[in-house]
């Protein structure tokens, strides 16, 4: 971002894509205006009407599927495959909401003492405000937005300022769909003028995905005006290698699950606790399938691993890794900046990851592993949970029924992912505790964030 304008960057050419200015605070709280305005309508759009535009929603993204794939590709250097992927996925996210929004969001009749009876109503309550992040261009923009469009809010978004054209694009998706110009609105604003709109008395909620630093900013300027906040903020996520875990299986999903994405994904496998019994064989196996992970153009199909989204974060990235090497962690793989155009960074495995180092301590948003040897089981779990973060994690183990015990009692997460990994389904909620955050979207509690759940008692 540049004074007055904003420019994005494919990251792996380096060469300019767009640009775009930059608008003022008048500007911006006259699309907030405009985004209420639509909304008095929509609110009153019944659920079943509602839903069916959800539903088309999904249909016009189906039909540009390629187009906006090769956008986002472009935009922050995904695989063209896990693009495409991202687009499928936003697609089922309105097909589920479309066939259970109406259930969900339904009035209830309950009995109430001394009364004839009680209706519960969920109604919206105005324009939602939504900062996201850069690492899945239209998923987390629809994330938020399909859940409070089916609950009747009015949808504001600013994207990252490297991913903006995704963004635009989504909005254009959405009135082709045939819902409302302005009820989904871009707003391509700094950082000065989103604490205006979060200000706004019109602005009724505040939902952001990102880092922990950037949702405690945030969430301070929300509480300040009074307004409710949905934070999904990053994470450190801890996968348990444990005694009888199918070895093949954990190797393989630890690295699709740690590289997925490019590796800058919030709920990427990302540490890998592996006990004591089995590790020796673990990090042999990993270390190999790590190494021959293959970098090149995110449209290649044969590419393994595409450039980080931006050289700024590739070489925070690098820093991690070099201080945490200092701090006495062992390279096995990677670790170095590739002499080459784009911002890439090779497959990167540490081991002897101890507490003090970045590589156990912080999140590091990219293709760098962290393998750590614990005693025995119990002492994989304290591993995991020894962690100021708590979004997702995931355990290998043969005996499901105790990994079902151990991810629901012991797992101090909002996610777990038992002999696999995923990122997210629309069916199940999302969201985690700790410094990762609070609320839920997904699964139908998405749509309940931001309603008003009203009494109506009839004497």
């Amino acid at each position: 971002m540049t004074e007055g304008n904003i420019t994005t960057v494919n990251p792996f050419t380096e060469a300019k894509l767009t640009t775009y200015p930059l608008e003022g605070v008048d500007a911006a709280l006259a699309k907030v205006e405009a985004c209420h305005e639509a909304f008095l309508d929509w609110r009153l759009v019944s659920l079943k009407d509602r839903a069916e535009k959800i539903r088309a929603i999904g249909r016009e993204l189906r039909n540009s599927k390629e187009e906006y794939a090769r956008l986002m590709t472009a935009e922050m250097g995904k695989r063209l495959e896990d693009a495409r992927g991202e687009v499928d996925l936003c697609a089922a996210i309105c097909d589920w909401t479309a066939d259970h929004g109406p259930d969900h969001l339904a009035d209830e009749t309950r009995e109430v003492m001394g009364s004839r009876k009680g209706i519960v109503t969920y109604q919206p309550i105005g324009v939602i405000y939504g900062i996201q992040p850069w690492n899945f261009p239209l998923y987390q923009a629809a994330r938020y937005t399909i859940a409070n469009l089916m609950a009747g809010n009015g949808v504001l978004l600013k994207h990252a300022a490297n991913v903006t054209g995704s963004g635009i694009m989504l909005r254009d998706i959405i009135e082709r769909a045939g819902l409302p110009k302005n009820l989904f609105t871009v707003l391509l604003i700094d950082h000065d003028t989103s604490e205006k709109v979060i200000e706004h008395k019109l602005v009724r909620g505040v939902t952001l995905t990102g880092s922990s630093a950037a949702g405690r900013i945030v969430a301070a300027q929300a509480g300040k005006a009074l307004k409710k906040t949905v934070m999904e903020l990053g994470s450190n996520d801890a996968y348990l290698v444990l005694s009888d875990a199918d070895l093949d299986l954990a190797v393989k999903t630890c690295v699709t699950g740690r590289l997925y994405n490019n590796g800058q994904t919030c709920v990427n496998a990302k540490r890998f606790v592996v006990v004591d019994a089995i590790y020796d064989q673990f990090i042999n196996a990993y270390t190999k399938a790590m190494q021959d992970i293959t970098l090149g153009d995110p449209e290649d199909q044969a590419t393994g691993l595409g450039p980080m989204a931006r050289k700024d974060l590739r070489d925070d990235l690098h820093k991690q890794v070099q201080d945490s090497i200092d701090k006495g962690a062992k390279l096995l793989c990677g670790g170095q900046i590739p002499d080459r155009k784009g911002y890439f960074y090779p497959a990167t495995v540490l081991e002897n990851v101890q507490p003090g180092q970045p590589a156990y301590d912080e999140e590091l948003f990219g293709p760098v592993a962290s393998v750590i040897r614990a005693k025995d089981d119990e002492d994989a779990m304290r591993i995991a949970n020894d962690s100021e973060f708590g979004l997702g994690g995931g355990i290998f183990s043969k005996d499901e029924d105790r990994a079902v015990e151990l991810a629901s009692k012991y797992f101090d997460t909002g996610m777990v992912f038992i002999n696999g990994f995923d990122v997210a389904k629309p069916s199940m909620p999302f969201g985690g505790v700790k410094n990762s955050g609070y609320g839920r979207e997904h699964g139908g509690f998405g749509m309940m964030e931001f309603v008003n759940i009203k009494a109506v008692t009839l004497k």
